[in-house]
């Protein structure tokens, strides 16, 4: 892609301190930035129910999450996620309490049996999902896995009660696990006429608490474990011909990947680890099908606000050294997110939306992330879900409803396309003094701006600050005549709502607490 060299310049300026100096963010289209891939969330402990709901609430659902139409009024009728993770299971379900997992909610069925035949009906309410986000144009699926089947595990569960911190896999069955592997991307394909684009086949085997307790489907691995297991899943690949992308590795915390961080030297250092050649026992960087970069969770991360941001920046720094790429693959609220009350009670308001948009906006502007996404797409009462389930005791049919967490994603999600380059962002105040990170006020303004592959430009501005802003836009650009703004706040029916158009260099008030994403067009 060519680029030319456009200024688009947006100043911004306190409405209730209008004496200040206006600040002027210069998007310099010459200095193309990441491309990004895609925003995504997972169905995990949630669609294998709600998929089997009645189909006009699946629909619903999918609408909400999938769906890049407009109603009559051009308001967009979901966030147009671009990517879905799938949750392939264990085998904790059949187990039932037997598998020391307490919740049904957290087990799950597993396409493989105990005679070593396959069962492509199981897992009917997350593949039912799979058809109805690719019916919305979703084009890019992500298999992930918690835990080898239960087969093949050292303790016969999906969990990794009573064991040490090593992969729960018994050494006899590495073959077999990278065959099942194989094996569930070409059924699918089959049976559903989906294909899986990536793999990742570990889920946070660096956690310091090892997947210890009767909790979720979960096994840690040291770093020699999984290039082994990638090692011959990539075999496996090649030998049946899939071209499915292998990602690694999940890390449970940013520090893991560059550094240690509660845990030993087996599992830290995991981008040199896995990308220096001169890691010869762990190297994976000239391995077919696996992918030239590693993924990461937000979790931990994110107090305090100036760490917010400096763990990113050691996080890129890292990265660049040894040319990976990185994908933020999952978070939610925890019990460190002081600021807003920990993770317990689903929050339907803006509180959580803004302080996870100031997440998104930190890991894509500062680790540089080409992939954003979230936890649970559906959950109940924690800050994990984008939609609340309220679930009949039947398990058959309830209610959902959704959040402005939700729709503060589709801020990003629905106009940041696939293939869109992020552009750099110069700050100066009115007398053209270079303001650092002035693109980046973690209590006020925060701005990203993005080109699409069909030329349109969108930008989204974060206002965390109790007071509302101006703003004024002015674009050398002779495509572009005006912006279309789409604003999400407390205010009701403010989801992506279309708050009108704005033409070049007229102010547009940005109330406060809330996110507004501009559109360019004629």
């Amino acid at each position: 892609m060519r680029y030319k060299v456009l200024l688009l310049v947006f100043t911004v300026v306190c409405a209730s301190c209008a004496q200040r100096a206006d600040i002027n963010y210069r998007i310099v289209t010459g200095q193309p930035l990441q491309v990004m891939e895609h925003f995504g969330a997972s169905d995990a402990w949630s669609m294998h129910v709600l998929g089997k709901w009645p189909e006009e609430k699946q629909k619903q659902i999918a609408d909400w999450l999938f769906s890049t139409e407009n109603d009559a009024n051009g308001k967009p009728k979901g966030i147009g996620l671009s990517l879905w993770r799938f949750n392939l299971g264990a085998g904790s379900t059949e187990q039932g309490d037997a598998s020391q997992i307490g919740s049904p909610w957290m087990r799950t069925e597993c396409f493989l049996q105990p005679d070593g035949s396959y069962n492509w009906d199981k897992q009917e309410g997350q593949r039912n999902f799979l058809r109805l986000a690719k019916e919305r144009g979703v084009n890019k699926f992500l298999a992930f896995l918690n835990s080898p089947p239960v087969y093949f595990t050292q303790n016969g569960l999906a969990t990794n009660t009573g064991r040490d911190g090593t992969l729960n896999l018994k050494d006899e069955h590495y073959e077999d696990f990278a065959r099942f592997l194989a094996n569930v991307i070409k059924g699918v394909e089959k049976k559903d006429g989906i294909k899986f684009d990536y793999l990742s086949p570990f889920n946070e085997p660096d956690g310091h608490w090892n997947w210890i307790g009767p909790k979720q489907e979960g096994t840690p691995a040291t770093k020699k474990e999984i290039a082994r297991a990638v090692r011959l899943i990539s075999k496996e690949f090649v030998k049946e011909g899939i071209h499915t992308g292998i990602t690694i590795c999940e890390a449970s915390d940013y520090r893991c990947m560059f550094a240690t961080h509660m845990t030993d030297h087996e599992r830290g250092y995991e981008i040199q680890s896995f990308f220096c050649p001169d890691s010869v026992d762990t190297y994976l960087g000239d391995t077919p099908n696996v992918l030239p970069l590693i993924s990461g969770h937000s979790y931990w991360t994110t107090t305090p606000l100036n760490m917010l941001r400096d763990y990113r920046l050691r996080l890129r720094n890292t990265l660049d050294t040894y040319g990976v790429d990185f994908w933020q693959s999952e978070t939610c609220i925890m019990g460190n997110d002081e600021e807003i009350g920990g993770g317990h009670g689903f929050d339907r308001t803006m509180k959580t939306a803004l302080y996870v948009a100031r997440i998104i906006h930190h890991d894509i502007v500062y680790a540089g992330a080409r992939s954003w996404q979230w936890w649970r797409a559906i959950g109940g009462d924690y800050k994990d879900g984008l939609i609340r389930e309220y679930t009949d005791p039947d398990l058959q049919d309830g209610r959902v409803e959704d959040s402005k967490l939700m729709w503060i994603l589709g801020n990003y999600s629905r106009f940041i396309r696939p293939g869109a380059v992020r552009m750099s962002v110069e700050t100066t105040d009115k007398e053209g003094k270079a303001i650092r990170d002035g693109d980046t006020d973690q209590q006020g303004l925060m701005c990203s701006a993005y080109r699409n592959i069909d030329g349109q430009w969108a930008m989204v501005v974060i206002n965390y600050a109790d007071r509302e802003q101006e703003f004024t836009v002015d674009v050398n650009d002779p495509k572009v005549k005006s912006w279309q703004g789409y604003r999400t706040s407390d205010v009701a029916g403010e989801d992506l709502l279309p708050v009108g158009k704005l033409k070049n260099k007229k102010v547009a008030v940005i109330p406060a607490r809330s996110v507004t994403t501009f559109v360019s067009g004629n």
